[in-house]
């Protein structure tokens, strides 16, 4: 179960009680029975090991398959030529 912190604030001592999740928060203090709020710290995040910034990428290996060759992606260029031509032919005399 975990461990929370509360303030009393009629008086600012702090005190921890151990609570379920599902527990509803602590409405009054046990000591003076005056109002309480939950104390809530904030929580460092720790990140070990690899990956997690971008000059952790991983590294092209050797084995993997050599690029494409530049003739299987190159895109029809005959059929662009034919498109692309816009002088009118000329008539034969």
């Amino acid at each position: 179960m975990p461990l929370y912190e509360y303030q009393c604030l009629p008086n600012h001592h702090r005190f921890e009680v151990r609570q379920s999740i599902k527990d509803d928060p602590l409405d009054v203090c046990p000591d003076c029975g005056g109002p309480v709020r939950r104390v809530i710290h904030p929580v460092g995040i720790v990140f070990k090991g690899s990956g997690f910034y971008a000059t952790d990428s991983r590294k092209s290996s050797s084995s993997s398959k050599p690029p494409a060759s530049s003739e299987s992606k190159a895109p029809d260029t005959q059929a662009t030529d034919k498109k692309s031509d816009t002088t009118p032919p000329v008539p034969a005399e």
